[in-house]
């Protein structure tokens, strides 16, 4: 896993500084009845859940698994995690599902890891500079942001930092460019969560200087 310089307080010390100058119905009859064809019934809950899970993307908490299956209550939403995960293990499968933040995440075994890691050319090991931590600290706290509202608090070019911090996962383009707005606008993904350690953009240190604004 990629290695960040620093953590959610440095963020906010760098922003600081900155700154000063649709629904499936799940019900008994569709859970006991597999699809067979074209004249099939909808997919089981169970197989829906498995399927979000195996997108992937935000973990999948019991609240977002409610909106998308009808009816399903938080006790079954855990019953059916506990369910997938027992046939995995049944099935030797090289992967499980595990609690993250708020939510659930589809992964492979510990074991297995090696093998993602080969394909991957290894994992990644890079520190954040000094000025990549102030882009980033910029994005998070004013997004979405524009490239010139940045260039313009740094005093200096951010096009290559941005696009950096793109490619690595940390943000992403939220708005595009169009007759209104002739700029795209960044923001930050759950990766960016994940790695400094939030639940939530909440969660972003809240300094003095930043109360006084």
């Amino acid at each position: 896993m990629e290695k960040t310089a620093g953590n959610a307080d440095e963020l906010g010390r760098s922003y600081a500084a900155l700154v000063k100058g649709r629904a499936w119905e799940g019900d008994e009859a569709a859970e006991s009845a597999e699809p067979t064809g074209r004249g099939a019934s909808l997919p089981q809950p169970l197989r829906i859940l498995e399927a979000l899970l195996f997108v992937g993307g935000t973990p999948l908490s019991a609240q977002r698994a409610g909106e998308i299956i009808r009816g399903l209550e938080e006790e079954q939403f855990s019953q059916a995690i506990h369910t997938l995960n027992q046939a995995y293990r049944r099935q030797n499968r090289p992967y499980t599902i595990e609690a993250l933040r708020a939510g659930y995440v589809m992964t492979l075994r510990p074991s297995f890891r090696p093998v993602a890691e080969k394909l991957q050319s290894g994992p990644r090991e890079a520190r954040l500079s000094t000025v990549a931590i102030d882009v980033l600290a910029l994005v998070a706290y004013r997004q979405p942001a524009t490239k010139a509202e940045i260039d313009g608090i740094r005093g200096a070019e951010s096009g290559g930092l941005l696009r950096q911090l793109v490619r690595r996962g940390l943000i992403q383009v939220v708005y595009r460019a169009d007759a209104n707005q002739r700029e795209v606008s960044y923001g930050t993904t759950p990766r960016f969560l994940e790695l400094f350690g939030l639940t939530s953009l909440d969660d972003l240190p809240r300094t003095q200087d930043l109360q006084g604004m």
